[in-house]
């Protein structure tokens, strides 16, 4: 099934809809089946999201906002309150796994969002 039969918004709009785990064709229901698995097609328009392959980047993504928070944070508690070592070695490794788990997702559907929002399948290249 083709992607160009389907209607689509601009880039913004398709991310945030995707952020929202919301079908970037008629936003209304969910794209996921499971944490990260998509649904092969929206239930509600038929657009054909399975096909779409966001591969590596939403955690490449996910790894980099992740680092970004966490690195500060245990740079500026170590620097201000100095915690316990024992402390910081489980508390932002907890807080780094939290962040990616609840991001991931998130950032799958913005990265699928995208992906519709430009006409992409994610196999243009080969493969």
């Amino acid at each position: 099934m083709s992607l160009i039969n389907f209607p689509r918004f601009g880039k913004a709009r398709s991310i945030i809809t995707g952020f929202k785990r919301k079908c970037p064709s008629c936003e209304q229901t969910k794209i996921f089946s499971g944490y990260l698995k998509l649904k092969k097609q929206c239930p509600h328009c038929g657009a054909p999201i399975g096909d779409i392959r966001a591969d590596d980047f939403p955690a490449y993504l996910t790894i980099f906002i992740v680092g970004h928070i966490t690195v500060p944070g245990l740079f500026m508690s170590e620097s201000l309150y100095h915690p316990p070592t024992l402390f910081q070695m489980t508390f932002w490794p907890f807080v780094a796994i939290i962040l990616a788990l609840a991001l991931l997702p998130m950032l799958k559907g913005a990265v699928v969002g995208f992906m519709w929002s430009i006409g992409m399948k994610g196999d243009e290249f080969g493969g």
